[in-house]
């Protein structure tokens, strides 16, 4: 990548920090001994975001994959013992995906393999660099302008 195509080096550079977050959150994962693949951690944390269980089409929306995707997904975590399908109340015929207390358990476990290895990524960073860096961030994923995080002086 040469510098007059400065863009193109920053699409590398992303997915390069894509990769990278991906082999040392997986690493944490192993550590951990959780037995969870990160599609499977990905819908267990889409599925705490409900306040109630979901269907497995919501989950497939949700995730921006194909129902099939999900079932695979869901018979492992079911096997495991970190979700459970439960009838729908109103709809006996409708399955909905809850999590077991056991998913629960992995959830925080999770939580901090996550958090350990976001602090390995950004260990070579300075305080300074990562209150810019969140807030770059934010403007990307949001695709609109940042405004100030909190404790930011600057404006």
């Amino acid at each position: 990548m040469t510098t007059s195509d400065p863009d193109g080096l920053l699409a590398e550079q992303l997915l390069r920090l894509t990769r990278r977050v991906h082999r040392i959150q997986k690493r944490h994962l192993v550590r951990r001994e959780l037995g969870i693949t990160p599609a499977q951690s990905r819908l267990l944390r889409t599925l705490a975001h409900y306040a109630s269980p979901p269907r497995m089409a919501d989950l497939a929306e949700r995730l921006e994959v194909v129902p099939r995707a999900v079932t695979t997904l869901v018979d492992g975590l079911e096997a495991n013992g970190k979700v459970r399908r439960v009838p729908d109340p109103a709809n006996r015929r409708v399955i909905r995906i809850e999590l077991t207390d056991d998913g629960h358990t992995a959830l925080r476990e999770l939580h901090a393999a996550r958090r350990a290895a976001a602090e390995e990524i950004l260990a070579p960073l300075t305080d300074e660099q990562r209150e810019a860096l969140g807030g770059l961030l934010d403007t990307l994923v949001d695709g609109t302008a940042a405004a100030p995080r909190q404790g930011d002086t600057s404006c």
